[in-house]
């Protein structure tokens, strides 16, 4: 038995997506809450084959406490806009209807002159649920042969 530990609900989101895309029956993915939370859930789950997938900036938290830990960087919206190209987030932002909304944010004075990449870090991350919906989103839109390299890694070890 296998278990996939993460931080939030947005990569258990994301990892679901891919995985009903590619026909992969996923494993438990178990949101550990913030990646403190990892060795807690690592200790109640002791003797069970763990992987954890995991941002950059906590992946020392997760691999203190599990053997197989996949990184994002420097999170899983970056890997999926890496993935998409700027363009293709757009896109899926405009077909929400909300590419107005990010325009506007653009203009903010705070967010003018830095890079889209952190401008669209802060809009994924501005709204309560919007990392959610917008991991299923993003995953569903990636090509599944331009998928995000730690999810590609993750999902092939299941």
């Amino acid at each position: 038995m296998t278990v996939v530990l993460v931080e939030g609900e947005s990569d258990r989101i994301a990892l679901q997506t891919l995985a009903t895309r590619l026909g992969i029956r996923m494993p438990q993915v178990r949101v550990v809450g913030g990646s403190k939370g990892a060795r807690r859930v690592a200790a109640e789950l002791a003797g069970i084959r763990l992987l954890g997938l995991v941002d950059q900036g906590e992946r020392h938290d997760f691999e203190r406490v599990l053997d197989d830990v996949l990184v994002c960087d420097p999170d899983l919206e970056a890997e999926f806009v890496r993935a998409l190209g700027i363009p293709g987030v757009e896109a899926v932002i405009a077909e929400q209807g909300e590419l107005a909304s990010f325009r506007s944010l653009q203009r903010q004075p705070f967010q003018r002159g830095r890079p889209v990449e952190a401008q669209l870090a802060r809009f994924f991350g501005g709204r309560s649920g919007n990392k959610a919906r917008y991991a299923q989103l993003l995953a569903d839109a990636v090509p599944l042969d331009r998928m995000p390299p730690p999810l590609t890694a993750l999902l092939a070890a299941v």
